[in-house]
C-alpha cells in the first residue's frame, strides 16, 4: 500500500479505538491481536518497523534455558508454550535449530542433561524434539571446529530459529489483512488529553511536514527501551520504569561454525549465555549485557565488548576469530524492568510488565521477542477494558501469520516470504534484470528491494538493507557498495531526485560505518 494511501486512511477515521505507539515485536503483537478482535486499531512507528530493540536479537525463539537454571519455571513454560505456536504459525519464519552444550567438566554433562531433560517435559507436545547426551566423538562430528583440548562431550537440545525482522513485517501485513492501519515513519510527538485523560496523540510526519491529530479510545504505549520518553509526555515527572542493558552480537563468517548446529555456553564470566548460531549462512555471536545511562536510537559497541565475546569464542573453537574476520557488528538495548536496588541488568525481569496510569496511558513494555503474542493479548485485553470496549476473546494462538497460507514452504532464496515468493517470481518474469543479485557477497536480488518497496513500506535505503533484507548485518561493507543501487531502485519507485538519493546513500554510510569493527 502507498503511504499516501496510508495517510487516508488516517484522516477517514474520526475516532480509533485503539492507538498502538511502537512498531517493535510489541506494538506489532499487540496491532494483530486488536485487529483480529475486531477493533478498529492504528500503529505508528516513528522510525521503521522492528528498527530499534526487535531487529538486533540473537535470532532465537526459545523458553530460556537460563531462565530455567534461575528457576523461574514460570517464564520457561510459558515462553515454550509460544515457540511451539509460532512455529505452527509461522512456518515460513522459524525452524527448529539444534544447540549443543560442550562438556568440558566431568559434573556438566549430568548436570545439563538432567536440566535439559527438563526443558523438553515443560516443552509437552510443543517440543522440538528430544536431547540427548553426546559423546566426545559424536559433538566433534557435529561441531568440527570445536576445541578439542579437554572436550569430554556435549549434550543436545533444540530451539527456534527466526529472522526478526522479517518476522515483524509480517505481523504488520497480518495485521493490515485484519483490518488495522499501520504507519511508519510517523512519530507521536505529543499526548492529547482532556479532563486530564488520554484520549489521543499528535503525530508528525517529516515526509510532508504535516501534523496529525489523532483521537482514540486508549492508547497504548508499546516502545520498548523508548518507553519512558512516551510515559513522560503523559507526566514529566514520571519516575524512570526501566533500567536498560546493551547486548553487542558479532557476525561472522560460516567457516568458524560449518555445521548444522549451534553452540551454547551456559555461563560466561558476566553470569550470559553465550550462542554461537549459523543464520543465513553466517555465524552470531553473542550476547553481552552492558549496562547503560542513555537510551540512544543506534547504539554502539564497546570495544570492551567486542574483546569478551572474541574471548570467549577463543575459548569454545579451535580457530580464535579476530577482528579483521568480523564482517558485521550489531548493538540493541533491552527494555529491562527496574527491580528493587538490583545493579546487575542480568538479574532484571525479563517478564513483561503492564502499567496504566491515572490519565488512562495503557504501557507495556519488558519480555522477548518469543513471547510477543502472550504479551499483545494481555494489553488488548486490559486496554479494551479501560476503553470499554465490547469484550471479545483472543484469536491469536490460531491465527497463521502473513506467508503462511498456502504456498508457504518455499525451498530456496524466496523461503523467508512463504507464499509471496510467488509474486517475487513474477516480478522476476515481468523485469529479469530483478533477478540479479545485488552483491556476490550478499543472497538477495534486485527484486526484493522492489518488492520491499512496493509491498512492505520501505521508504529509506536503511530499511531496505538493514530490515527488509539483512544486508547491513550479513556483510556491512558489502551493503555499503550496494548502497547506490538500493537508492536508484528506491528513487525509481517513490519518484525522487538525484539530491534525494546521494542524501540517502550519505546516512547509510555514516549508519553502516557503526557496524564495524
Amino acid at each position: 500500500m502507498k503511504r499516501a494511501e496510508l495517510i487516508h486512511q488516517l484522516e477517514q477515521q474520526e475516532r480509533w479505538d485503539m492507538i498502538i505507539i511502537g512498531g517493535g515485536a510489541t506494538g506489532l503483537g499487540a496491532a494483530v491481536e486488536a485487529a483480529s478482535r475486531g477493533y478498529r486499531t492504528l500503529l505508528l512507528e516513528g522510525h521503521d518497523f522492528a528498527s530499534g530493540t526487535s531487529s538486533r536479537s540473537t535470532k532465537l525463539i526459545h523458553g530460556g534455558v537460563r531462565y530455567l537454571q534461575q528457576g523461574n519455571i514460570a517464564l520457561v513454560l510459558d515462553a515454550l508454550h509460544e515457540r511451539g505456536l509460532l512455529i505452527r504459525n509461522a512456518p515460513h519464519l522459524v525452524q527448529n535449530r539444534s544447540f549443543i552444550v560442550p562438556l568440558y567438566d566431568w559434573w556438566e554433562g549430568p548436570f545439563y542433561g538432567v536440566g535439559l531433560k527438563l526443558y523438553d517435559a515443560l516443552a509437552g507436545k510443543l517440543g522440538l524434539g528430544p536431547s540427548q547426551l553426546l559423546s566426545r566423538a559424536e559433538t566433534l562430528e557435529q561441531l568440527p571446529t570445536l576445541a578439542e583440548k579437554g572436550l569430554r562431550g556435549g549434550v543436545i537440545y533444540h530451539d527456534g530459529q527466526f529472522d526478526d525482522a522479517r518476522l515483524a513485517i509480517a505481523l504488520a501485513r497480518t495485521a493490515v489483512e485484519h483490518g488495522a492501519t499501520v504507519i511508519n515513519h510517523l512519530p507521536v510527538t505529543a499526548l492529547i488529553k482532556e479532563s486530564g485523560q488520554v484520549f489521543g496523540v499528535v503525530a508528525h510526519d517529516a515526509a510532508s511536514g504535516r501534523e496529525f491529530e489523532l483521537a482514540a479510545k486508549v492508547v497504548i504505549n508499546a516502545t520498548g527501551p523508548f518507553c519512558d520518553s512516551i510515559r513522560r509526555l503523559d507526566d514529566p515527572a514520571a519516575p524512570a520504569l526501566l533500567a536498560p542493558s546493551q547486548g553487542i552480537h558479532l557476525v561472522l563468517p560460516r567457516a568458524f561454525l560449518p555445521g548444522a548446529s549451534a553452540i551454547m555456553v551456559p555461563h560466561t564470566d558476566d553470569g550470559r549465555v553465550l550462542f554461537a548460531v549459523p543464520w543465513h549462512d553466517r555465524v552470531l555471536l553473542g550476547t553481552t549485557d552492558t549496562p547503560v545511562d542513555s537510551v540512544d536510537f543506534e547504539p554502539l559497541p564497546l570495544a570492551a565488548e567486542i574483546d569478551f565475546l572474541l574471548q570467549h569464542a577463543a575459548r569454545y573453537l579451535r580457530q580464535n576469530p579476530q577482528r579483521e574476520d568480523i564482517l558485521s557488528i550489531f548493538a540493541g538495548l533491552r527494555p529491562l524492568v527496574k527491580s528493587g536496588d538490583s545493579q546487575e541488568t542480568a538479574s532484571l525481569s525479563r517478564d513483561h510488565t503492564l502499567l496504566v496510569t491515572p490519565s488512562g496511558l495503557v504501557t507495556i513494555t519488558g519480555g522477548k521477542w518469543t513471547t510477543y503474542r502472550k504479551m499483545g493479548e494481555d494489553t488488548i485485553t486490559l486496554a479494551a477494558r479501560i476503553a470499554v470496549l465490547p469484550e471479545r476473546p483472543s484469536r491469536s494462538a490460531e491465527l497463521p501469520l502473513h506467508g503462511a497460507g498456502a504456498g508457504a514452504e518455499v525451498p530456496g532464496e524466496w523461503a523467508g516470504y512463504g507464499s509471496d515468493a510467488a509474486g517475487l517470481e513474477a516480478l522476476c518474469l515481468s523485469d529479469p534484470s530483478l533477478r540479479k543479485l545485488l552483491h556476490p557477497d550478499l543472497p538477495y536480488r534486485r527484486a526484493e528491494i522492489v518488492w520491499g518497496i512496493r509491498h512492505e513500506w520501505a521508504y529509506s535505503v536503511e530499511d531496505l538493507l538493514s530490515r527488509r533484507t539483512r544486508a547491513l548485518i550479513l556483510d556491512a561493507r558489502a551493503a555499503i557498495a550496494v548502497a547506490p543501487a538500493v537508492a536508484a531502485l528506491l528513487a525509481t519507485e517513490l519518484d525522487k531526485d538525484a539530491t534525494w538519493q546521494a542524501a540517502q546513500i550519505a546516512a547509510f554510510t555514516t549508519l553502516a560505518q557503526g557496524y564495524l569493527p
